[in-house]
């Protein structure tokens, strides 16, 4: 087998029927699928034995969160690549092997990430790759956009897991998801520390996923994801830039920050933003920051510059569509 998709679950029976389908219509099948559940209470595991007794479900004894899930996922496998999948999505019969083409193009490819498209608006994009700026803020690359747009492969900040294909040996090496953040921002993360030890995340325009967008969670935006992304965002900056880059982006970061807040005062999660950077801020020191090498020095500094790129275009793309309407 050249590939274990890893799916990982949390009550969400409803959606492993179509997920699954749409993994048997695959043109590649030189894959293995393993299910990760953090203690469903809404039946999963009596449903996967029941109706998929051959693929292989390893039950953790409670909800983990994402990060942990994967892990256990990933470490369990064996493969030369491991896609990370989530339960509420569909995948194009051409998705595992678009996804296998495109990670073998460069052994310094550490991820890619898939052209996921919004389940119930298929004319959107969902995401097509993440983005990471100078401000602190994770962008969601193409979302609400045509899916017309972005045909041609490029690199990206960091793929988006949610369904994205990695390079298995490569965690042996940077580590690998953290699972201090739980839930959120632990893609962005761990591809940032892939790009400082100079490994390459691309997007793929021909690998899509049908997503249905926060199939777990409930919603786009509640308390606890407030919370969690604030604090997780805290942690990501202070683990992955060395002090004199963190001194540097100071005021833009501090910004940034600030912007978010006045947003969620303004939707009513003010007070669980301004909770979870109280808990980043207090519990930062205890996380495991990457060692800062001079050898990686020319890695920093090319991350540096797509952040400072990142926002100007994200700035621009926020005028158009906001303020020119289109």
């Amino acid at each position: 087998m050249k590939v274990t998709i890893v799916i990982p679950n949390y009550n969400g029976k409803h959606f492993m029927e179509p997920c699954l389908a749409s993994l048997e219509n695959q043109t590649c099948r030189n894959f293995r699928i393993l299910v990760v559940d953090n203690a469903s209470t809404d039946g999963s595991i009596e449903y996967m034995k029941e109706h998929y007794p051959d693929i292989e479900v390893i039950a953790l004894d409670k909800n983990y969160g994402f990060s942990k899930a994967v892990n256990v996922g990933i470490r369990h496998s064996d493969t030369p690549y491991v896609i990370l999948l989530n339960n509420d999505t569909t995948v194009d019969p051409h998705y595992v092997e678009e996804m296998v083409l495109a990670i073998e193009k460069s052994p310094k490819i550490f991820s890619v990430s898939s052209k996921m498209i919004q389940m119930y608006h298929p004319d959107l994009i969902d995401s097509a790759g993440d983005l990471y700026t100078l401000v602190g803020w994770g962008v969601c690359r193409g979302n609400g956009r045509p899916v017309s747009n972005y045909t041609e492969a490029d690199e990206i900040f960091t793929a988006c897991a949610g369904a994205a294909i990695y390079r298995r040996k490569v965690f042996s090496r940077i580590g690998y998801f953290d699972e201090n953040h739980f839930a959120y921002l632990e893609d962005i993360d761990i591809g940032y520390r892939a790009k400082i030890y100079g490994y390459r995340n691309m997007y793929c325009p021909t690998a899509l996923v049908y997503h249905v967008g926060s199939g777990t969670s409930g919603s786009k935006y509640n308390s606890f994801k407030v919370k969690l992304s604030a604090r997780n965002n805290i942690y990501l900056n202070y683990k992955n830039m060395p002090l004199a880059q963190l001194i540097l982006n100071f005021v833009p970061l501090l910004l940034g920050y600030l912007v978010k807040y006045l947003f969620f005062i303004k939707n009513g999660w003010g007070d669980d933003y301004k909770e979870g950077i109280k808990e980043g801020l207090a519990t930062m020191k205890k996380q495991k920051k990457v060692k800062f090498r001079i050898r990686h020095l020319s890695n920093y500094i090319q991350i540096e510059i797509e952040l400072i790129i990142h926002t100007f275009a994200y700035a621009k793309d926020w005028f158009t569509r906001k303020l020119l309407k289109r």
